[in-house]
């Protein structure tokens, strides 16, 4: 008897162990303000959509009209000015149903895309072909399982055919980046709710202590869900967090790999000017391992040892950097 006591009480101290020892290799929540997901219950928009009234819609320096129906057919982008990108193949702006959502409607058709998803404009075509080879085989996931963009880029990854990737790639590859992201170095930040996996200003003037966060929003939260692509975003950033990110860059040799202005070099793309929350998403995958690949491995060393305080800080001071 006294020997099956002292065997259950092994096994018991032994679960224990095993518990402990998972919870501490577990890796950390990631952070809310680059993995923003809407709270349980009130779906990805965190606020209701508005129906559709049938009446056209319009947005500055465009002569297109679009009702709400048309802004949201993600197999017919919203195309507001189209004299400001190249003419786009077809899988950028209709993609192909019933699994190929077009590449424009997420990064809009001039590929500068928004906080919950990426700026593609200008990434070299090497590497987004990389990125959708990763995304396709798993080596690229997201360490936020509940956030729908990346879901629905895996998806797409695995539906899409060689041909209609590169025809993207070559597209989003084919020109520049443009100043899209306002940086603002601030103590305080408005009141926010998660809106389709990005952060949105609530009605009002009420603020809070932004604290240890990048919190990016729309310039004009009309134009941005009426998906317009020359309406842009504005990141408030701690005060100092700039020039202690520069100091991280330069410790961590960025220059050697992206180019000494940051806006790539050969098949490495560009960072400098790109939304943080996305930027900061990928540092954190990186650190954590949910983002592998072969170009990857070299950024494991880098971002090894980095806080959650040098992750705000470096994304702050790319993203005040002119692409």
């Amino acid at each position: 008897m006294k020997r099956m006591l002292v065997l259950v009480a092994i096994t018991l101290l032994c679960g224990i162990a095993v518990r402990i020892y998972a919870a501490q290799q577990a890796p950390p929540a990631p952070p809310l303000w680059a993995f923003p997901v809407a709270p349980q219950g009130a779906g990805q928009r965190g606020a209701p959509a508005p129906p559709d009234d049938g009446s056209p819609k319009h947005v500055p320096n465009s002569t297109v009209a679009l009702t709400l129906a048309q802004v949201r057919d993600t197999y017919n982008i919203p195309d507001w000015h189209p004299d400001n990108h190249p003419a786009a193949p077809d899988i950028v702006t209709h993609g192909r149903r019933p699994n190929v959502v077009s590449c424009g409607y997420c990064h809009l058709p001039n590929g500068q895309g928004r906080p919950e998803n990426a700026s593609v404009a200008g990434l070299p075509k090497e590497y987004i072909l990389q990125q959708m080879a990763d995304f396709k085989s798993g080596a690229r996931k997201s360490s936020e399982s509940r956030l729908g963009p990346i879901n629905l880029m895996i998806n797409i990854a695995k539906a899409a055919t060689d041909e209609e990737v590169k025809a993207a790639a070559e597209y989003f590859s084919s020109f520049k980046l443009k100043p899209w992201i306002r940086v603002v170095e601030t103590a305080t930040v408005p009141k926010t709710r998660i809106a389709g996996g990005m952060y949105a200003p609530l009605e009002g003037t009420e603020k809070e202590p932004i604290g240890n966060r990048v919190i990016e929003v729309p310039e004009n939260l009309e134009q941005t869900e009426l998906r317009d692509s020359g309406s842009g975003f504005v990141a408030y950033v701690p005060v100092g967090s700039i020039k202690k990110g520069e100091a991280l860059a330069v410790k961590g040799q960025c220059a050697v790999c992206h180019g000494g202005d940051l806006r790539g070099l050969g098949p490495v793309p560009g960072i400098a000017g790109r939304s943080p929350d996305q930027m900061g998403r990928q540092l954190w995958d990186m650190k954590y391992g949910t983002r592998n690949g072969v170009w990857t491995q070299l950024m494991k060393p880098v971002v090894k040892d980095m806080t959650e305080e040098d992750l705000v800080s470096i994304t702050a001071y790319l993203a005040s950097r002119t692409p």
